[in-house]
């Protein structure tokens, strides 16, 4: 009997979760899996791997799974570990959270073993849950265990999740049972369903006809694709620029008919190519580049300075001109209590951007949590004094401890004047905002604050990109130079400090790029102020390239 043709009552089902070096495409790369047998509704044996990777793991992917260099390096080879993972797979259907994406990591590490993909019928837990568990409105996989009464200990490490993902599983499984009957009848059941579309798919452009893409390296960079005129149609970024051009042909677009020629700009790290392809894009306007597409979700808390009576608000982008923004912040909500808190704390206006004049104080006014500028009779400096402590917190690092030392001495003052109510609301907020600081402190620093040379690796070989970051702003960047010119450049950067919190909205992109892909990956940086002396500098390169390359000689 074949396995679509099974009940699913008596099939077996091998419920499975992946993790990986958090790269895109080919990059990524199988860094452990974990497995749990059920049948029958029920858990039985267990599988539990890592995995050893060829490309180094970044900071922030080590700090999200918890698994280290150290681990994946001390690990055995795909070839050795997924063939066990095959045989507990073979005559059994898959389970997974998200399923489309587990199946994609292990079919490519299949590919890269040599090892044979048999497409094993796919259950997701996702579609299970959308289907038979609707008023579970969070469906990733810990709050949708806790909502159907499951307790989850452990999170992002493959053995834990498999076996959240199998007690999810056999949670909804009676249901699956009554209303399919054959695993083929289950796996269509749960098949999402895709509106047809309204015009015919592209057809995909033969190779022959394609521009000639055997010139490109395997590095990161920009690639440009030119008409017969050498106008640019299109300007992409890869960490490979060799498979990410030929991807295009895959599915085309309206350009790439178009296409002649094709060049390249290398770089030596994935921020650089990040840098190169705004700046080019905004440089261009190519045609296949409507607007840049965002890739991350971080936040900023933001405080425009060119009103009078300035509003802490919560965006996701920077503000342009003359204002501070703090970030990038990884959480929304826990930004957006850090603005309500703080302005609460500093009674500063909690209405919209527009000021709207009263007759009588708002209702946080009347609770003495705003100074009540909307009645007209308040001096804009002394508003700006509240706003300006507000901000002083985040001039430097310890912003979340520096907050906290202010409403320790709110509290003494309180207590000291018997006022006993105040100082138990202050210690209750403390309570509160030492939760939020804990989960946000590390990037609780304006984006103008901190002068900063930081050193970005190619994702393979031994190079590296130097950036210069001074106010926030890129002054300058480029191939990691030998001592002398290093040292040449970061007096320069220096000298060409730019405005303070003042950012053109040109440039507002490329300061969300460079703020986000900084705080996520955490690079190696010095800070610039003050001044670094050489010694630093060369300190600083040698402990942040070992044991990939050596210090260039001084020239």
């Amino acid at each position: 009997m074949e396995l679509l043709d099974q009940p699913v009552a008596t099939a077996e089902f091998l419920a499975i979760d992946t993790e990986t070096n958090g790269l895109a495409g080919d990059l990524c790369e199988l860094t452990e899996v974990g497995g749990v047998l059920v049948g029958g509704g029920e858990l039985h044996e267990t599988f539990d791997s890592l995995v050893r990777i060829e490309r180094p793991l970044s900071r922030g992917i080590q700090r999200f799974t918890g698994i280290t260099q150290a681990m994946v390096e001390a690990a055995p080879p795909p070839g050795q570990v997924l063939p066990e993972l095959a045989e507990l797979l073979a005559g059994r259907v898959l389970v997974a959270h998200s399923a489309r994406f587990d199946r994609r990591v292990l079919r490519r590490a299949f590919e890269r073993v040599g090892l044979e993909w048999h497409e094993p019928p796919v259950i997701c837990t996702v579609q299970l849950a959308r289907r038979f568990a609707p008023l579970a409105r969070r469906r990733a996989l810990a709050p949708l265990a806790e909502g159907l009464g499951i307790e989850v200990r452990e999170v992002h490490r493959a053995l834990p999740d498999a076996l959240t993902c199998a007690r999810v599983f056999c949670a909804l499984f009676p249901k699956l049972c009554a209303h399919a009957a054959s695993v083929g009848e289950a796996v269509d059941l749960l098949r999402t369903r895709r509106r047809a579309r309204k015009t015919e798919p592209a057809e995909r452009i033969p190779p022959s006809e394609r521009p000639d893409l055997s010139t490109l390296p395997d590095d990161p960079g920009v690639y440009i694709f030119r008409d017969e005129r050498g106008r640019p149609l299109y300007v992409g970024k890869s960490v490979s620029l060799r498979s990410r051009a030929r991807a295009h042909f895959c599915a085309p677009a309206g350009w790439t008919e178009r296409a002649e020629i094709v060049d390249y700009r290398p770089t030596n790290s994935e921020l650089g190519a990040l840098v190169l392809e705004n700046r080019l894009i905004k440089t261009w306007r190519p045609a296949g580049n409507r607007k840049l597409k965002r890739t991350d979700r971080h936040c900023y808390l933001r405080c425009r300075l060119d009103i009078p009576y300035p509003i802490l608000e919560v965006a996701a982008e920077p503000a342009a001109g003359h204002a501070v923004n703090v970030g990038p912040l990884c959480s929304r909500p826990l930004a957006g209590e850090l603005a309500d808190q703080l302005t609460s704390l500093y009674r500063l206006r909690h209405c919209g951007r527009k000021l709207k004049l009263r007759e009588h104080p708002s209702a946080y006014g009347q609770m003495g949590r705003c100074v009540s500028p909307c009645l007209g009779d308040l001096d804009p400096n002394a508003y700006r004094r509240q706003v300006d402590a507000a901000l002083a917190l985040f001039e430097g690092p310890g912003a979340g401890e520096a907050l906290l030392r202010e409403i320790d001495r709110r509290m003494r003052e309180a207590a000291a004047d018997e006022r006993y109510e105040r100082a138990a609301a202050l210690l209750r907020r403390r309570e509160r905002l030492a939760s939020v600081l804990e989960r946000l402190e590390g990037v609780l620093r304006a984006t103008h604050a901190a002068p900063r040379l930081v050193l970005v690796p190619h994702p393979v070989k031994e190079r590296f990109d130097a950036f210069w970051l001074v106010q926030g702003r890129l002054v300058d960047w480029g191939p990691l130079p030998g001592h002398s010119e290093l040292v040449e450049r970061t007096e320069l950067a220096l000298r060409r400090r730019p405005g303070r919190t003042v950012v053109p909205a040109d440039e507002i992109d490329e300061l969300r790029i460079l703020s986000g892909w900084v705080a996520e990956q955490e690079p190696p940086e010095l800070a610039l102020e003050p001044p670094p002396g050489e010694a630093e500098l060369r300190a600083f390169v040698a402990s942040a390239t070992r044991p990939r390359v050596a210090l260039p000689p001084p020239t």
